[in-house]
């Protein structure tokens, strides 16, 4: 329960995460695949898979790469785990316990990638808002039904997803009980690719290449700097472009692009 999560500034910076119980972990020199592994209970959010997770954000965070989140099974997440909510007090609340997660998450370094397919409800949703890019399959089935449990969706959604579709979607979503289909979300822009679940993870994997593909160093701080707040700018842009025009990156790049043109 609450009192055995893994607090952001808890997990300590030489932890290498062993096998975990709730995920099922792919590692590669430029990015790590991630699925959510409760297929007994549709791979909804318990307590463990909390805490894994945070030990997943401890090693990207120490090695920055780009992160694939998928469910197994042909689902993403069906939500937080409702038998632990249940037993939920308003202490616990009060932990931000999942919106400490996707906050994290959100944070990370490198572009996280979030592969929907089947149900993304509830805490599944709110942990694909916190994502960077969402892309889904033909059967996902997207929204946040925690008003007819009784509880608000307080891990990201009442915020994030007004900024990600707008206010009268967002609403519709959160208030109304609305559940977006593959075409519904794309044409909101909730996830920005539909394919067929066969060729979800394929998908996943092109757009890390492509990420893969940009300045490592570049793509972070751009990342940095795209979320800072509105008055940061246009000093942290400055700021941030003043490190970049001093990296051998740059100029290795700029070379590069320059001796292509002569050709």
């Amino acid at each position: 329960m609450a009192g055995d999560a893994v607090p952001a500034d808890a997990v300590p910076a030489d932890a290498v995460p062993g096998e975990f119980s709730t995920l099922l972990v792919d590692r590669g020199p430029d990015r790590l695949h991630v699925r959510l592994n409760r297929p007994e209970v549709r791979n909804a959010i318990d307590q463990a898979m909390i805490d894994e997770l945070h030990l997943v954000c401890a090693e990207l965070e120490r090695e920055p790469r780009i992160l694939i989140i998928s469910g197994a099974g042909g689902i993403f997440a069906s939500g937080a785990d409702i038998a632990q909510l249940r037993e939920r007090r308003a202490a616990d609340a009060l932990q931000g316990i999942n919106s400490g997660l996707f906050g994290r998450i959100a944070r990370l370094p490198m572009p996280v990638i979030a592969a929907l397919d089947g149900w993304a409800l509830g805490g599944g949703a709110e942990l694909a808002y916190a994502a960077d890019f969402r892309i889904a399959s033909t059967t996902v089935r997207l929204g946040n039904p925690e008003t007819a449990l009784g509880i608000i969706p307080a891990a990201g959604a009442l915020w994030r997803l007004a900024e990600l579709v707008g206010e009268p979607v967002a609403k519709e979503i959160i208030l109304a009980g609305r559940i977006l289909n593959a075409d519904e979300a794309l044409a909101v822009h909730l996830v920005t690719e539909v394919h067929e679940p066969g060729a979800l993870l394929a998908a996943a994997h092109a757009l890390a290449d492509r990420i893969a593909k940009q300045d490592p160093l570049a793509t972070r701080i751009a990342k940095q700097v795209f979320h800072a707040p509105a008055d940061a700018h246009p000093q942290a842009d400055n700021e941030a472009q003043a490190v970049l025009f001093e990296s051998e990156a740059k100029f290795a790049r700029m070379t590069a692009f320059l001796e292509r043109k002569k050709r």
